[in-house]
């Protein structure tokens, strides 16, 4: 995989909050994002009053998606951006004016350093974090289009095998937004190739407001678009993720295939 490179923006950003692109030359028509990447808490918000378990946990982040997501992009030679901090600090999936883009609770953990964010505190989160992963996002799939590579929005995630004390059964879930015909193609290709528990919108959908980066940034352009949750059990390791992107490459593969035969 060619270098990383950080997407360039106008924004007063702090160093180090614009996102990470990687293979930005990338000749697949794919573009993967991960917007919960990273459980990295940098200065100057720091760990939010949190434990170090709790800043490994799932509220922090997404385990396994961003090696994931890099072995998807080494096999299909797609091109990955994603975000550099918690989705605590700012989850780049949600909007500024969404509850959970700095959330006070997340699943059964209070987050201290979220319980009493002023305005002032909120706007200088979203310039230093959200607005340039948006303008990066946005740039990418603007210069892409302009070049004549239309891309194929996918976004990776992983979720909790447990949830509220609940187990999920579901191993691979496969959300839309406003068109479904990509999720609909990745679903039958997984059902039909590998034993994965797959379900479509599960085990959130675009009614819990999940959907938010394929909504801004895929939709307006009418480009196919998919979001993938892996349950994070089953990426637990290096291998695991690799394992993972060998099955998931021909998944993919074999979804745009089909996507391109019924056009």
């Amino acid at each position: 995989m060619t270098r990383k490179m950080r997407a360039q923006d106008d924004t007063d950003a702090p160093g180090g909050m614009a996102p990470v692109i990687e293979n930005a030359g990338g000749q697949s028509p794919v573009l993967l994002v991960c917007e919960h990447a990273s459980n990295a808490m940098p200065a100057p918000w720091g760990n939010l009053g949190l434990t170090a378990e709790q800043t490994r946990a799932h509220i922090a982040w997404d385990p396994g998606a961003l090696g994931l997501a890099r072995g998807l992009a080494r096999r299909l030679d797609a091109t990955l951006i994603h975000a550099p901090v918690s989705r605590l600090i700012y989850d780049c999936n949600r909007a500024p004016d969404m509850a959970g883009a700095m959330p006070a609770r997340s699943e059964v953990h209070d987050i201290p350093g979220n319980a009493a964010i002023t305005p002032a505190e909120r706007l200088a989160r979203t310039k230093a974090v959200y607005l340039p992963w948006a303008n990066g996002l946005h740039n990418l799939i603007a210069a892409r289009i302009a070049g004549g590579l239309r891309p194929v929005v996918v976004t990776i995630h992983s979720f909790t095998p447990v949830y509220h004390g609940q187990p999920r059964a579901v191993e691979f879930g496969i959300i839309h937004d406003a068109d479904p015909a990509l999720a609909r193609a990745i679903l039958a290709a997984a059902r039909g190739q590998t034993g994965l528990d797959a379900q479509l919108n599960e085990p959130y959908s675009a009614a819990d407001d999940v959907t938010h980066t394929l909504r801004l940034h895929a939709t307006p352009y009418g480009l196919q678009n998919a979001m993938l949750e892996i349950r994070n059990d089953l990426i637990a390791t290096p291998q695991a993720e690799t394992a993972m992107a060998d099955c998931l490459a021909l998944v993919l593969s074999a979804a745009l295939t089909e996507m391109r035969t019924a056009a």
